[in-house]
């Protein structure tokens, strides 16, 4: 069994979290980081933070598919408020799907990532950021506010914006969709392995054709490792142990 570090899990949307905690540390993982992405999940990672000490940490975020502009300062005054009982900020970021775009036009997501990214290198946290399709904004947005420490979740881009991703320090996720998906794979494969995080992006729905069809639970990080190290040629101890110290160094973890 390996120490395993789930990085990026929506768990106040899981139903069964007390079966899927005990699941997940049965599998080995030693921590979860539980994403929040508006002000009402925000108060729940919180929360269960609290309740979960040494196992889960919170990661307050704004993600651009619940990006509301009467909302926006609301959000950003309870991240801002509480930033110092989080890990991180995060789920963060853009997302340029014309579906997201209606509701959520570029300008706003773009303001709304810049002040979380202040309010994140102002505290010295690190940053959990959502790209599809906004590679190089995201990229550019982060490189501008001049953070330190940043993971691309679940990263699907282009090897040119993952170089550049390497480039400036920062990080990319692998997630069960490691099994399948060809842009991640290739991505997963191109990143140098200390350079890798393993999340779940829990509870979210992986798919495969008619294959095979599963919602995500923080234990399935071991899908990720396992996806990672066939893709990098390298035994699964190897990718664990490196992608849980990188964790810890990341997060400032000790666990």
């Amino acid at each position: 069994m390996y120490r395993l570090i789930d990085t990026h899990a929506h768990l106040e949307e899981i139903t069964d979290l007390d079966q899927a905690i005990a699941a997940a540390k049965s599998a080995g993982v030693i921590a979860v980081i539980a994403v929040g992405s508006d002000y009402e999940s925000n108060r729940q990672v919180l929360y269960l933070g609290q309740t979960h000490p040494g196992f889960i940490y919170p990661a307050l975020g704004l993600h651009p598919w619940n990006l509301k502009s009467a909302e926006l300062d609301r959000n950003l005054e309870f991240i801002e408020n509480n930033i110092t009982k989080a890990i991180g900020v995060g789920e963060i970021g853009l997302d340029y799907d014309k579906r997201v775009r209606a509701v959520a036009d570029k300008d706003l997501q773009k303001r709304a990532l810049s002040a979380v990214l202040r309010i994140a290198k102002q505290h010295g946290k690190p940053a959990l950021i959502h790209s599809r399709y906004a590679w190089q904004d995201a990229l550019d947005a982060v490189v501008a506010v001049q953070m330190e420490k940043v993971v691309f979740h679940w990263y699907t881009g282009t090897s040119s914006v993952l170089r550049g991703i390497i480039a400036q320090g920062y990080y990319i996720s692998a997630t069960p969709a490691v099994e399948y998906h060809e842009e991640h794979k290739r991505a997963i494969k191109e990143a140098p392995l200390d350079r890798l995080l393993l999340e779940t992006d829990s509870p979210v729905r992986y798919q495969r054709g008619t294959e095979f069809e599963f919602a995500a639970r923080p234990a399935d990080v071991a899908r990720s490792l396992k996806g990672a190290a066939k893709l990098k040629e390298m035994s699964e101890t190897q990718v664990a142990e490196a992608t849980t110290q990188n964790a810890l160094m990341f997060f400032n973890l000790s666990v």
